[in-house]
């Protein structure tokens, strides 16, 4: 099954809107026409297979051009608007793209070359000039290419990861059965469309017919607010920069009502315990749910119940429906409560592979198994907890350390907004430990001297910061997310 076929809702009514905001508003049934005879358009003048570039940030172009590309048969490839030029060049280059769709505000500012670029404007006129009702095919190949989302990684280039049709109806089906999603639900949305936990909440609230607000400026928190009240939101998700700066920089949200947020949920990355713990005691009625994932999973692998919360805290749960995790050593094998190890996966979720990249999908994916190069632990109840990427443990004189956990003593100080862990050269332990603190504008006499005598009480003597640094505030990337130098 085409994964459009899959997402848009079968039975509308004409007046039933799916995006509210002050700026634009689409309804189901004007979304589901323009897709219609966007996708028609693209079938007919450009065949199918094809990989189409989509840089736009979250607005009703961006949501029709992407369901009608992949409606089409083609492939979408959304980016991030302010892509890199090399970035770009060598994504155009490595699929041949020939197509791109971009809002005319964004065309005078990208100087590569993207072959034939589409605006607003232009799917404006196709949709008016060949309105089409919109039909469902048989006998579409679900395994086939439906996307590829450029994740950036250790090396110079971004590897593009293949999502498949059938990965997407996967992975929607089981969001939306742990979250019992429901038409009822509206969602705030501040992640961005081109990265997947954004397009995994656009994706579930398609199927299950519920609305979403879309704001592309979260760094006016007060719209954001705003927008939880006078849409009567049902959910919000964010990554952890985002409830860091919800508590620790905003005056009024730890003290406003939201008596319709029936829930939030957090990913991309660790949020530290003190905040999740911030945030369920001044939102009480608001459930809090912690999940786990990768672009490679297409959005999400694992999920923690609100339920198990606070004797699981800490915890990124278990595999959602659909999904088998465990935890293995170096042999592949399980491990035992206590030990460490990477977490694997297997499920209908799980990607294609790295596009023309043979060898990393190969080592990435092994006898149907994804390698996360995510370290764990895991309990005597099955639940694991995330410690760290392979990549980011340091080796302080032989012995390991988790920046996770530094960070976590670091936060539960006062006026501490974020704290970054990492490693320097040094002459005689091998690496030391660098620490990077964001503190909030009023507490200018938290200095190098407090922090130190503070992990003193609560971490060994080889996991304090050997060197600290302030600064005014979050390095993040345009999905929210932080940014490790």
């Amino acid at each position: 099954m085409n994964c459009i076929d899959f997402l848009l809702p079968k039975e509308i009514n004409k007046e039933e809107v799916f995006i509210l905001g002050k700026r634009e508003e689409l309804t189901f049934s004007d979304l589901k026409q323009q897709v219609s005879s966007l996708s028609s358009y693209l079938k007919s003048e450009f065949g199918v297979g094809k990989k189409m570039l989509l840089l736009s940030p979250n607005t009703n172009f961006f949501i029709i051009t992407y369901l009608a590309i992949m409606k089409s048969g083609n492939v979408v490839i959304p980016l991030n608007p302010a892509t890199e030029e090399d970035a770009l060049i060598y994504i155009k280059e490595q699929t041949d793209v020939q197509l791109s769709f971009i809002p005319q505000l964004l065309q005078n500012r990208i100087r590569v070359d993207l072959g034939k670029v589409i605006g607003e404007q232009d799917v404006q006129q196709v949709v008016e000039n060949k309105p089409k009702e919109y039909s469902v095919h048989d006998g579409f190949d679900g395994n086939s290419l439906a996307q590829i989302i450029y994740t950036s990684g250790s090396t110079a280039m971004p590897k593009g990861v293949m999502i498949s049709h059938n990965n997407i109806i996967a992975n929607t089906t089981s969001i939306i059965d742990y979250l019992n999603l429901t038409s009822i639900d509206i969602m705030e949305c501040v992640l961005p469309f081109f990265y997947c936990y954004g397009l995994s909440l656009l994706h579930t609230h398609l199927r299950v017919k519920g609305k979403m607000v879309l704001n592309n400026n979260f760094i006016f928190i007060g719209s954001v607010i705003d927008d939880l009240k006078k849409y009567k939101c049902t959910g919000f998700a964010g990554v952890p920069s985002h409830f860091q700066i919800l508590l620790r920089k905003s005056d009024s949200f730890k003290t406003s009502k939201f008596p319709d947020l029936r829930y939030v949920t957090q990913a991309g990355g660790k949020l530290h315990t003190v905040f999740i713990e911030e945030f369920t005691k001044a939102l009480p009625s608001t459930k809090f749910i912690v999940m786990y994932g990768q672009t490679e999973a297409t959005a999400r692998l694992s999920y923690l119940p609100y339920e198990r919360l606070t004797d699981k805290l800490g915890s990124v749960g278990k595999g959602i429906p659909g999904v088998e995790l465990m935890v293995v050593n170096n042999e592949g094998e399980k491990i035992k409560s206590g030990e460490v190890g990477e977490i694997i996966a297997k499920g209908e979720n799980v990607m294609l592979g790295y596009y023309k990249d043979d060898k990393t999908t190969s080592e990435t994916i092994k006898d149907g198994w994804l390698y996360t190069g995510d370290l764990a632990t895991i309990d005597g109840d099955g639940f694991i907890y995330h410690s760290a990427r392979k990549k980011e443990i340091i080796k302080v004189g032989g012995k390991r350390v988790s920046p996770k956990e530094i960070e976590e003593v670091i936060v539960s100080m006062p006026g501490v907004i974020d704290c970054t862990i990492s490693a320097v050269e040094d002459e005689i332990l091998g690496e030391a430990i660098k620490a990077v603190l964001v503190r909030n504008e009023s507490e200018r006499g938290l200095g190098s001297h407090e922090v130190r005598e503070f992990c003193s009480t609560k971490l060994a003597n080889h996991k304090i910061p050997t060197l600290i640094e302030f600064t005014a505030k979050m390095d993040v990337n345009a999905a929210g997310k932080k940014v490790k130098k």
